[in-house]
């Protein structure tokens, strides 16, 4: 019976066949341990001399790293392991063997290791990385679908920046001057006026020179948007959804968690609602815990970040930040015009910002002030503008950012590892 790592668990005591690549080996006189993966898992599989012939068994000592074969053997369980199942080999057919693979299970630097990303991939770490966030993008569709959202999906080529800044990728678009998207935030607006509740989920792109291990210059954006709701009762979605992925990932992948070592307490805490605190009070918190350079209507760093989450041991909001270093399209709170409704979901251990979110304007005039404070072209923005000429109605969303999601459930420390191939400032290969 063909099958593969994942599914072992339905053949104990049954002979199958893996298609699989030699992670590692190990060997004595007389037993041959096999470390196997198939891209769906790891396993063991053990090749005794006495129940081989010769030929197989020379095989199993002589296969180089990373080779790839057909295994075939008996299934059997193993309380040893941490997946709970070995394969008993009976039989080995090489299929390509692999020469001077350049990652030893020695230690390499991490430009090296970058450098081969493309086989770095294949480690045991990477690939529980990849399949944490394979399982928190399943958990995005199942929350979403299950609220009643419908997913939009919205350009990457655009004619004007999402929030008027200069931090863009520029390129020719036939005669017309283009960028890469840093948001797909404003076209999701336009879909929540014609579907209610949205949400995008694709690749950014920032043009920011920033070399810390939080930042990439290419990611992927969660983002939802919300007609008819508020800023409060989004602020209730983004917390439902945050324990919902936290939850998914505890349930479904105990195996990755285990093999990054990640403390499943931490993540266990994670339970709506969430703690919240104005951007009034943290300034007063910052400065009580030696911050004193920091003044009302800067914002806050990456220091700034870490020093409030380490007084929650969950996510917590800051809310209601000075309209002077917010986006343009965030909604003014009505009680006090200097600052906005919106909202920075801060993540534990260090980890930083992993959500943005905000009510919108929703007002002509009011609009219409901003485009001119903001010096926003009326051409490129007037199919914004008419969002709120033709039934206007209150709004709300946020995005989040699944690179430093991934990062903080996995307890990575660099968002690097957190995406395929990652982008950074001084990286475009592999």
């Amino acid at each position: 019976m063909k099958t593969t790592i994942n599914r072992v668990s339905a053949y104990v005591d049954q002979e199958v066949t893996i298609g699989a690549w030699l992670n590692n080996k190990r060997s004595s006189g007389k037993i041959a341990f096999l470390q196997l993966r198939d891209g769906t898992g790891f396993i063991q599989g053990v090749v005794v001399k006495s129940a081989v012939s010769e030929e197989i068994f020379q095989l199993a000592k002589s296969l180089t790293q990373e080779s790839s074969l057909y295994v075939t053997g008996t299934v059997v369980e193993d309380s040893r392991s941490p997946f709970g199942y070995e394969l008993q080999v009976s039989h080995l057919e090489l299929i390509h063997e692999a020469v001077d693979y350049p990652i030893t299970p020695k230690d390499h630097g991490t430009e090296f290791l970058m450098d081969h990303r493309h086989l770095w991939l294949r480690s045991k770490k990477q690939h529980a990385i990849m399949k944490i966030r394979d399982q928190i993008i399943q958990a995005t569709y199942q929350f979403f679908q299950r609220e009643g959202f419908t997913k939009i999906d919205p350009p990457i080529l655009t004619g004007a920046a999402a929030e008027g800044t200069t931090e863009l990728f520029h390129t020719q678009y036939f005669e017309e001057e283009a960028y890469l998207s840093q948001s797909g935030q404003l076209y999701m607006e336009a879909a929540a006026m014609a579907f209610n509740r949205v949400f995008s989920f694709g690749p950014t792109f920032r043009a920011e020179k920033s070399k810390t291990r939080r930042h990439l210059i290419e990611f992927w954006m969660i983002e939802p948007e919300m007609a008819f709701v508020t800023h409060e009762e989004s602020l209730v979605i983004q917390e439902q959804y945050v324990q919902y992925i936290a939850e998914s990932v505890l349930a479904n992948c105990q195996l990755e968690l285990l093999t990054l070592e990640r403390d499943t307490a931490a993540l266990e805490k994670i339970k709506a609602p969430f703690p919240r605190i104005s951007y009034d009070e943290a300034v007063e918190f910052l400065k009580e815990k030696g911050f004193t350079d920091i003044e009302w209507g800067e914002d806050f760093g990456a220091p700034h970040e870490t020093a409030i989450a380490e007084s929650y041991d969950q996510p917590v909001f800051i809310t209601h930040y000075p309209k002077s270093i917010k986006a343009f399209y965030m909604k003014p709170d009505p009680e006090r015009e200097d600052v906005v409704l919106c909202a920075d979901l801060i993540a534990p251990e260090g980890y930083g910002e992993i959500i943005g979110g905000s009510a919108r304007i929703d007002d002509l005039d009011l609009m219409e002030q901003r485009y001119q404070e903001h010096q926003l072209s009326g051409d490129a923005y007037e199919w914004y503008l008419e969002l709120r000429k033709y039934g206007s109605v209150p709004h709300a969303g946020f995005g989040l950012g699944l690179e430093r999601t991934v990062a903080w459930i996995s307890g990575v420390e660099h968002v690097r590892e957190t995406i395929p191939f990652p982008r950074l400032l001084n990286r475009l290969y592999p």
